[in-house]
């Protein structure tokens, strides 16, 4: 009986990883992982919205925004 197929590919694509992340190091590159918050959830709107509903109205927030607004550079955007 011949090698499993499934593991052949999986064996071939461990190798295909491996080779790209050496060409990667050896281009002075790292690795890294990063953890985000899944937009994807149900329930990500709703603790975006928990969390915008806690700092409205606070005087810093406004300060914040102020100072957010004045840094933007809207140069070449369409409106």
């Amino acid at each position: 009986m011949g090698a499993c197929p499934m593991r052949s590919s999986r064996s071939g694509a461990h190798d295909n990883v491996r080779r790209y992340r050496e060409r990667m190091r050896a281009k002075g590159l790292r690795q890294i992982q990063l953890w985000v918050p899944d937009t994807r959830s149900p329930t990500f709107a709703a603790e975006c919205r928990r969390q915008s509903l806690l700092v409205a109205g606070d005087p810093a927030e406004q300060v914040i925004m102020d100072d957010l607004e004045a840094l933007q550079d809207i140069d070449g955007w369409r409106s």
